[in-house]
């Protein structure tokens, strides 16, 4: 998607060769018409599929399963990291191990929500160990659903997330994908322009 390419050549922050900081326009401070735009890719996309469902994980992919979901016209779900006391016990879950934090959580989805009728589309923002989508994937399993594929808006090409993804039966799409990056630069696959951010500065978060 060369929109979100630009963006992320323009506004990324490349803070290492597996960090890129993406907050200011897409995961803590969002740019709206660009998820929109997002979400309508996604749906041109997977849009041949009968999607009953989105799912994602709270809280960073939220905005662009909403997004995905209203081009489709279909409901969106997300996992939550922590049990609500609103939540029953009636709960699809799965352990997931987030890079970022290095921290180990449980993901739960309502049972009322996710059953062996869906057909699910799961969105999410980045694609780096897969760590996530995967969790993700044996939530659809324990429902009985069927997984008709995922969307990442980043993918980190240079990690194994699409390796676990494809070895588990996924079909994987990303909008943009990394094939490497340093400080200074970022080269997406199939596509050898190089970003210099000129005068930006590259501070640490």
């Amino acid at each position: 998607m060369k929109l979100l390419q630009e963006r992320i050549r323009q506004d990324g922050l490349i803070l290492s060769d597996k960090v890129l900081k993406v907050d200011s326009f897409l995961n803590h401070q969002v740019d709206t018409q660009l998820a929109l735009e997002i979400g309508k890719e996604f749906a041109r996309i997977f849009g041949d599929q009968p999607i009953t469902k989105v799912l994602t994980i709270e809280a960073s992919g939220i905005q662009f399963a909403m997004a995905t979901a209203i081009a489709l016209g279909v409901p969106f779900i997300y996992a939550k990291k922590k049990k609500a006391v609103t939540l029953s016990e009636n709960v699809f879950s799965a352990s997931v191990h987030s890079f970022t934090r290095q921290e180990t959580y449980q993901i739960s989805v309502s049972q009322k929500y996710l059953d062996p009728s869906d057909k699910v589309l799961i969105i999410d923002d980045f694609l780096a160990t897969g760590a996530a989508l995967a969790g993700l994937v044996d939530i659809v399993k324990e429902a009985g659903a069927e997984l008709l594929g995922a969307g990442c808006v980043i993918e980190k090409s240079f990690q194994e997330g699409r390796s676990l993804l494809e070895k588990m039966g996924v079909r994987v799409h990303s909008l943009a994908r990394i094939a490497s990056m340093a400080p200074g630069e970022i080269h997406f696959v199939e596509d050898d322009i190089l970003f210099n951010p000129h005068s930006k500065e590259i501070v640490e978060c």
